[in-house]
């Protein structure tokens, strides 16, 4: 695969994942669970995210 498509296609990937963790997280929080109910999962999902992005860089800019 060349290296625009993998920059892209993991880009897309990434974002995708992170907005949709984002915003389930803000529906917990918000919704019924409240902030305190909801802090939980929005500590685990800001490391899932940041697991994410570190990943994208790994496979797809860093230099190797």
């Amino acid at each position: 695969m060349s290296y625009i498509t993998k920059l892209i296609v993991g880009l897309f990937g990434t974002a995708g994942l992170c907005i949709f963790i984002g915003g389930l997280s803000q529906s917990i929080s918000t919704g019924f669970a409240g902030f305190v109910g909801g802090s939980p999962f929005m500590i685990i999902a800001i490391i899932v995210c940041g697991m994410a992005v570190y990943d994208f860089y790994d496979e797809c800019i860093r230099k190797k």
